[in-house]
């Protein structure tokens, strides 16, 4: 039996408001670029009129992100830049970014403590939020993030806590990579029913090679979910040429709650790892299976 006929066969177990959901949110997922020196090579391949998040990156400085995000903009994307408090200097700088936020029309923001050594005097993401409120900012759009597996360096009730305290500045919430479908159900429903609101944008891997992903998944904490993954050939469904990964299998498992209003699943935010072109590729192939 081939792949597609395969996928094929998976994707028809969907109910007709599952396949409308998961069809909505694969149509109008955001890409993910990592501002290395291929990144605009990389912006190229994507589709017109993209939602993109530019990351940032601590070996190349939070300029790096800004610089990528304006010529993102400029190719006529919709470009959301992170922001992180571990690589602000101090309010000074944070102002000189907000300003160019302004100028260059960026309007939307990921707002994050960050993983490089602490460099100033806003120690975390709800330190940046605080000051960004305080300074005023240009963003019509705030997100944050957030853990349905855990952070290897915060208590799952801290995070939980934080959650709490950044809905006043926030609009949305992001979740970190994760290859576990349950995982991720179980923790939506939680947080739902500890009164976090946020609408969900969903974390999903793009088209990747397996040892990528199992190293990027160690180094954020989600080894538990890398684990899963290597056990469940079934989710795996989706070996393609090369040993490649895309996350079709997962989205299916988590059809249910992403049809589920209570949920409040807005978007797909797709690791690309800057495999651009790839990650198009599957997008489309996904969406003639879920048309078909």
């Amino acid at each position: 039996m081939s792949w597609r006929l395969r996928k094929r066969r998976r994707a028809s177990g969907l109910t007709e408001e599952q396949r409308a959901a998961l069809k909505s949110l694969v149509a109008d997922a955001r890409y993910e670029l990592i501002p290395l020196s291929n990144a605009v090579d990389r912006a190229a391949e994507l589709p017109p009129g993209s939602q993109v998040t530019v990351t940032a990156s601590p070996s190349h400085g939070i300029e790096a992100t800004f610089d990528l995000a304006e010529a993102v903009a400029a190719m006529g994307h919709d470009v959301t830049p992170h922001l992180s408090a571990h690589m602000l200097r101090d309010r000074a700088h944070l102002a000189d970014l907000l300003e160019r936020s302004r100028v260059n029309g960026l309007r939307k923001v990921f707002v994050v403590g960050g993983d490089t050594k602490d460099r100033g005097e806003l120690h975390d993401g709800l330190m940046l939020l605080q000051a960004m409120d305080e300074l005023g900012h240009p963003f019509e759009e705030i997100g944050v993030p957030c853990y349905p597996e855990g952070h290897p360096d915060i208590s799952d009730d801290r995070l939980l806590e934080a959650l709490r305290e950044k809905q006043r500045y926030a609009n949305a919430m992001t979740s970190q990579m994760s290859f576990n479908p349950a995982a991720v159900t179980r923790w939506v429903g939680e947080v739902r029913d500890a009164g976090i609101t946020l609408p969900l944008h969903l974390g999903v891997p793009g088209v990747a090679d397996l040892p990528k992903l199992m190293k990027v998944a160690a180094r954020i904490g989600v080894a538990d979910s890398a684990r899963y993954l290597k056990k469940n050939k079934q989710l795996l469904g989706h070996l393609v040429r090369g040993g490649s990964f895309g996350p079709d299998a997962f989205l299916e498992r988590l059809a249910p709650m992403l049809a589920d209003p209570v949920a409040d699943v807005r978007a797909l935010h797709v690791f690309t790892f800057n495999q651009v072109e790839q990650t198009a590729s599957w997008q489309r192939g996904m969406l003639d299976e879920l048309s078909a």
